[in-house]
């Protein structure tokens, strides 16, 4: 216990402990709808982006979250308007433009300038890597994204399950799934510091699921992803500073310990 005190009282521990009990917080809310929609691979997709973002950043020198946030947004934005219009499903568009992402990322970063500590950080996520900076843009992206959830909630159950429904009683759903892939985006790439861009999907996905196997209705099933994302983030973050694990791949792994567990009470309880 003493140890754990000792390095949660570390300053980048105690930015790494808030930033990320946010993200996951709003990661979770999110991936509520997201999986719904069977939208569950975005986390995936525009985490490349933002890798290959960042990519581009650093062999230009310009500062990465000026880079990497209207390519996420941009990329985000994309998929929804092109499975909308061209009625292409929304994974198949997601995998191709991840796989192109991050082509072109490790192109950039071996003929460029090569890997380094920065790129590979972001790839697989480190505690180190959360700014200060980061705080402040957690903070209002989890308050912009509980506001949308308290002043839009019926909205979203509408938006989530039924788009034709949706329409028929006047939702505007095109300009939902704009306003969920941008604070999708935003997530993302707050997110990447700690989970690195080939982890963070699991945020969105795993706690939803495990949520979804426990619960029928779209209000519990919102409250119990929110709590599980944010217990299992705290269990990661202990779990790697008692075995020395990266923090990322430790909070991916406790997620989806308690979807086995979710998915194990869900089958006793049927």
């Amino acid at each position: 216990m003493q140890t754990l005190i000792d390095i949660f009282s570390l300053p980048f521990m105690g930015r790494a402990l808030i930033v990320g009990t946010l993200v996951s917080l709003c990661a979770a809310l999110l991936g509520v709808v997201l999986v719904l929609k069977h939208y569950t691979l975005i986390g995936h997709g525009l985490g490349e982006v933002g890798f290959a973002a960042l990519a581009l950043a650093m062999v230009l020198g310009l500062p990465p979250m000026a880079v990497a946030v209207p390519a996420v947004v941009g990329a985000a934005f994309f998929i929804m308007w092109y499975g909308q219009k061209k009625g292409v499903s929304g994974d198949v568009t997601i995998g191709v433009m991840a796989t192109a992402a991050l082509s072109l990322g490790v192109i950039l970063t071996s003929v460029v300038r090569g890997f380094n500590v920065d790129v590979t950080s972001y790839m697989f996520g480190s505690v180190l890597a959360v700014s200060e900076s980061d705080v402040p843009l957690s903070v209002g992206l989890s308050a912009l994204v509980l506001l949308t959830y308290g002043l839009c909630f019926h909205k979203l159950f509408a938006v989530s399950y039924d788009d034709a429904f949706a329409r028929a009683i006047g939702v505007p759903v095109d300009a939902y799934q704009f306003l969920i892939s941008f604070l999708t985006a935003v997530t993302v790439v707050l997110g990447m510091r700690m989970m690195g861009s080939m982890l963070i999907s699991s945020l969105i996905i795993v706690p939803a699921l495990s949520a979804r196997r426990l619960v029928r209705s779209f209000r519990a099933m919102v409250v119990l992803a929110a709590a599980i994302s944010v217990v299992c983030f705290l269990m990661g973050i202990v779990v790697s500073c008692l075995t020395d694990l990266p923090a990322g791949a430790s909070v991916v792994m406790v997620n989806l310990a308690a979807l086995a567990v979710s998915a194990l009470v869900g089958r006793v309880r049927r």
